[in-house]
Order: structure tokens, then C-alpha cells, then sequence
């Protein structure tokens, strides 16, 4: 087997990335890179679904619970991070695991990253301002005025992406979508993508066990300790968000966890809508053989041309 060959898997959450990429780590004698940009934080263990500890002993990982909520962390940063890391691992192997459901932090690594402008604090601080003050509508409204054409493509629902073209527009005076198309691709590996995929129905059922799961867990005691730091980007996200209106009397229990399984449900289609512009990717049922991707992988390992 020649080359470097990056194997990222990705689908929709709840799929079970996790476990395919342990197995296809212990097929090929190999280390996992997360992808999963909340994962990252070490204070979010039980609302992020961080592999168990029996799940990490099975792999080496790479970047699970390695930085702090309070710890600024941008795509930028772990870009660079993860391209050092697969540099250093692939002096010793030819095949290196990447999992997660962060479409934008997986494109970062396997297609490069779009050069922007340095952002002030104090324009990131306002934006989160606006947002806490006058809710996101705010934020649709001044994206909209300034890069009507990067609005018409952006998920509007998400907080963080508003705010990260804002910054950029704010901060340079040119739209956001100026910006982007620039990326140069990596060269020192080939990228193999599989994708895991079920039906609808099995997707929601596995997305509604693993809400209830967590909440057995104590995810609310997990919420109830992050409260205080709320206001945090890392913390605007699925089953926190929720928790923290229960904890402010503005819902009872019941209803925060429905809202928590309907809002993963809605993250699930839009991490399809992600999955759908890259047609590139291998698709996998979720509850094949390991041999079904394996096999897949070492006929394109072996290929004398990649493409």
C-alpha cells in the first residue's frame, strides 16, 4: 500500500460515526482525529457524546476534550492543529481515521480553509451582544444588508455562522462571500470519504435514544454546572441551549427535552444538506460489516490512479 490516505466518516448524528471508526482504526493499526467540533471542550462531556473511555482505550484519539469552554477556538485553529497531527502520524502509517458531524471542520482539513481578515474582539463581543439583546433576527437582518448573497446560502437558524460572516464583513468592509473560493486543498495525503447512512425513521428513533440516554446520564446536572458560562460560544448548541430555558423557568422539563430531540433532528437534516454537496462520498449502511467499507478502501488504497 502506497501513499497517505486520510479516511473520514461522516453522516448524520446519532448514526453511529463512533464505532465505525474505531473499527476501521483497528483494521488499520491507526489513530482517530475528531472532527467534532464540540467534542473539543472538556467541560461538555455528557451533551456532546464523547466517546466512552472503554471506546477511546480501542483507538488512539486526537482532539476529544482537549481544550476549555472559556478557551477561544476557531475552525482556523484547528485546521492547523489537525494538518500538523496527520503530518506526524503519517510518518509512521499510510492511513489516518477522521469522524465527526462538523461538516465545516472535516472541509477545513481535507479542502483547505478560505483566507479571512483578522477580526477584532470588540466586533466579535458586539455581534454576541446584538444576539443576546435583540435575538438572531437581528443578525439575519444585518448579514442580509451586508452580504445578501452569502445569506441566501448560510444556514440562518445558526447563531455562530451569522456571526462569523458579520465579523468578517464588520471588520474588512467587504462582504463575506468575498472571501471565500480561495482555498488550496492539501497535498500530502489522498482523501477517501465514507459516509454512514440509515433511513429517516432509524436516524430520529437513535437521535431520541440517545436524548434520553443523556438525560439519564445527567445532562442536566452537566447543564445546571455550565449555566454561569451560558453565554459562551461553545455553549450555543443542541441540549444546552434547551436545558438552560428550563433552568430560567421559561419551560418545564418535558418540554426542553422534546425541544432537544426536535432540535437534533433538524441539526441531522441539516448535516444531510451538508452530506448532499459532496457527491464524492462512499456511502455505507450504518449497520453493515466492517468488511463492506473495508474492502471498499483497499481496492482505491491500491488503485494505481486515486482520482
Amino acid at each position: 500500500m502506497e501513499g497517505r490516505y486520510l479516511i473520514s466518516v461522516s453522516g448524520p448524528t446519532a448514526i453511529g460515526k463512533t464505532d465505525w471508526a474505531i473499527r476501521l482504526a483497528r483494521h488499520y493499526n491507526t489513530s482517530i482525529l475528531s472532527a467534532d467540533s464540540r467534542q473539543f471542550y472538556r467541560e461538555m462531556r455528557i451533551g456532546t457524546a464523547v466517546p466512552s473511555i472503554a471506546e477511546l482505550e480501542q483507538a488512539p484519539h486526537f482532539f476529544i476534550q482537549h481544550r476549555s469552554i472559556s478557551e477561544p477556538y476557531s475552525v482556523g485553529d484547528f485546521q492547523r492543529e489537525a494538518l500538523q497531527k496527520l503530518r506526524e502520524l503519517f510518518a509512521t502509517r499510510n492511513a489516518v481515521i477522521m469522524v465527526g458531524g462538523s461538516g465545516l471542520y472535516l472541509d477545513a482539513v481535507t479542502g483547505g480553509l478560505d483566507e479571512f481578515p483578522e477580526v477584532p474582539a470588540e466586533v466579535r463581543e458586539n455581534l454576541q451582544d446584538l444576539l443576546k439583546r435583540e435575538g438572531i433576527a437581528a443578525l439575519q437582518q444585518l448579514l442580509q444588508e451586508h452580504d445578501p448573497k452569502y445569506f441566501g446560502i448560510v444556514d440562518t437558524q445558526n447563531p455562530r455562522r451569522l456571526i462569523r460572516a458579520l465579523e468578517v464583513c464588520l471588520a474588512s468592509g467587504q462582504p463575506y462571500s468575498s472571501f471565500r473560493g480561495k482555498k488550496a486543498a492539501p497535498d500530502f495525503f489522498t482523501h477517501l470519504p465514507l459516509g454512514i447512512q440509515a433511513p429517516r425513521e432509524i436516524v430520529y428513533r437513535r437521535i431520541d435514544q440517545r436524548v434520553d440516554l443523556m438525560m439519564a446520564a445527567g445532562l442536566l446536572e452537566e447543564a445546571e454546572r455550565l449555566y454561569p458560562s451560558r453565554d459562551l460560544t461553545a455553549l450555543q448548541t443542541v441540549g444546552y441551549q434547551e436545558l438552560f430555558a428550563y433552568l430560567e423557568g421559561r419551560w418545564d422539563l418535558a418540554t426542553a427535552v422534546a425541544e432537544i430531540k426536535k432540535n437534533t433532528r433538524r441539526f441531522a437534516r441539516r448535516q444531510g444538506t451538508w452530506l448532499r454537496k459532496h457527491p464524492e462520498i462512499h456511502w455505507v449502511p450504518y449497520d453493515a460489516p466492517t468488511r463492506e467499507a473495508t474492502d471498499y478502501l483497499d481496492i482505491r488504497m491500491k488503485a494505481p490512479n486515486h482520482g
